[in-house]
């Protein structure tokens, strides 16, 4: 039995390892790409120092366009996105495993469906509803899914966690007088920190990343967000790729830095993976 235990985490670290391998070598090729002279092709190997190193690809990618002021809006995107959607899924989750067994399991088929409807089916009525909202040309048209929990994966994520709390606790707050919002507070959601940290990640990646959003709400192009910037970039030098990689650079810099943060909880016995 120990041995297999032995055998089980020697394994676990050795797919870990491989994994992490393939994202960094990959991340050292898009930097060192991103210092080469401007101008050159990529590299038919990897080229791990460039010689000569040049650093002017950066300065060049915020002298093109106004890339400093796309990185604030992304990052005041992401700053609103991220509390909506863990206070929208969590209290849509909350509320669902307060449910009958039999309505919960309706629930989660209408998730299910609402996952699987392409995204492309809501374009229309949302540009109608938003231009209707006077939400065309603002922040508001970007962050709305967020008000409705993002995705109906972090509502599930939230509800399989919620269920699991023992419904004697929530029994007796309602014995001492708490009403379901203190509930929420105070017993629910300090218990689901591993999800809670899931979600941020995923509602992190979901808008940073997201360039359909911008591209058809935003109209002033002072408002366009990161992907939509590097987009622009790549229109106006497209044989740069020295340059397309520098901007590239600083769109998933972010990323790499939120997992750096909270790659432990991923990585930890009590981490995420085991809490779900």
């Amino acid at each position: 039995m120990r041995m297999i235990r032995r055998i089980r985490t020697i394994s676990y670290h050795l797919a870990a390892i491989l994994v992490s391998s393939v994202s960094v070598i990959a991340m050292i090729w898009v930097i060192s790409a991103s210092l080469r002279q401007p101008g050159l092709p990529p590299p038919p190997v990897i080229e791990w120092i460039p010689n000569p190193i040049s650093w002017s690809n950066y300065q060049r990618a915020f002298e093109l366009i106004p890339l400093g002021q796309y990185l604030l809006n992304s990052l005041l995107v992401i700053g609103m996105a991220i509390p909506l959607t863990l206070v929208t899924a969590s209290w849509a989750g909350f509320a669902m495993a307060q449910f009958t067994q039999g309505t919960q399991n309706r629930l989660i088929l209408l998730a299910i469906i609402l996952l699987m409807i392409p995204v492309t089916s809501l374009w229309l009525a949302r540009f109608v509803l938003f231009s209707r909202l006077g939400w065309i040309d603002t922040i508001w048209a970007i962050i709305a899914p967020a008000m409705m929990g993002s995705s109906p994966l972090f509502i599930l994520l939230f509800y399989w966690t919620f269920r699991r709390i023992p419904k004697e606790l929530y029994e007796s707050a309602v014995l001492d007088g708490a009403m379901a919002i203190q509930i929420w507070r105070v017993i629910a959601m300090p218990l689901a920190k591993p999800t809670i940290v899931t979600v941020m990640v995923l509602t992190f990646i979901l808008y940073w990343s997201d360039f359909i959003s911008p591209l058809l709400y935003i109209k002033s192009t002072e408002k366009y967000t990161l992907s939509v910037g590097l987009q622009m970039l790549q229109q106006l030098d497209r044989s740069n790729w020295p340059l397309l990689m520098a901007a590239s650079v600083v769109m998933i810099t972010p990323i790499v830095l939120l997992f750096g943060l909270i790659q432990r909880y991923f990585w930890s016995e009590k981490g995420i993976f085991n809490n779900l």
